[in-house]
C-alpha cells in the first residue's frame, strides 16, 4: 500500500490530491504570469490548460498501482478522472476569481485592450471564412469583462479538456 493513498476511500483521496494539486499549479501559473509582467488572463494563461489532463492521467495511473494486480476497474478509474477534473477546474477557477478580484480592474482592462487588438488584427482572417463576420462579432462579445467571466471561462476550458482525457485514460488504465 502506498503511503500517500490510504486504504480508506482511495478514489477520493487520489482525486483530492491530484485535482487540488493541479488547481494550485494553475493558480501559481497565473500569479507567475502577473509577477513576470505578462497578461495573466491572456493566451499564455491557456498553457495551464494541459495541467488537469496530466493530473488525471497521473492520478489514474497511481490508482492503478494501488489496486494491483487486478486494477481499479473502469468505474473507479473513470470516477477518479472525473473527480480530479472537477477539483482541478474548481480550484483553478476559484483562484482566477480571487486573483482578479484582489488585483483590481486594471489587469482586466489591459487584458481587454490586448484581446481587442488581437481580434482587430485577426479580422481579415475571420472575414475570409464563411460566416466570418458573425464569428468575429461573437468572439468580440465573448471577451471576459469581469472576474466572474474570467473564472467561468477558466472553469469551462479546464473541465472540458480534463473530461476529454478522463474517459480514454480510464479505459487504458483500468487494469
Amino acid at each position: 500500500m502506498e503511503a500517500s493513498v490510504s486504504s480508506e476511500k482511495p478514489v477520493l483521496r487520489t482525486a483530492l490530491l491530484y485535482g487540488v494539486g493541479a488547481g494550485v499549479i494553475c493558480a501559481l501559473w497565473v500569479v507567475g504570469l502577473y509577477l513576470a509582467g505578462n497578461n495573466p488572463y491572456g493566451p499564455k494563461r491557456l498553457m495551464s490548460i494541459f495541467v488537469p489532463p496530466v493530473a488525471v492521467l497521473l492520478g489514474q495511473w497511481r490508482l492503478r498501482r494501488y489496486f494491483k494486480p487486478e486494477g481499479p476497474g473502469l468505474l473507479r478509474s473513470v470516477g477518479t478522472g472525473l473527480l480530479i477534473t472537477l477539483f482541478a477546474a474548481v480550484v483553478s477557477a476559484s483562484s482566477v476569481y480571487v486573483f482578479a478580484r484582489s488585483t483590481g480592474p486594471e489587469p482586466i482592462a489591459r487584458h481587454l485592450t490586448e484581446m481587442r487588438q488581437l481580434l482587430k488584427q485577426a479580422k481579415p482572417m475571420f472575414l475570409k471564412e464563411k460566416n466570418g463576420r458573425q464569428h468575429y462579432e461573437q468572439a468580440y462579445r465573448n471577451l471576459a469583462y469581469s472576474a466572474q467571466d474570467l473564472a467561468t471561462d477558466d472553469y469551462v476550458r479546464k473541465f472540458l479538456v480534463g473530461l476529454l482525457l478522463s474517459v480514454p485514460g480510464a479505459i487504458f488504465l483500468r487494469k
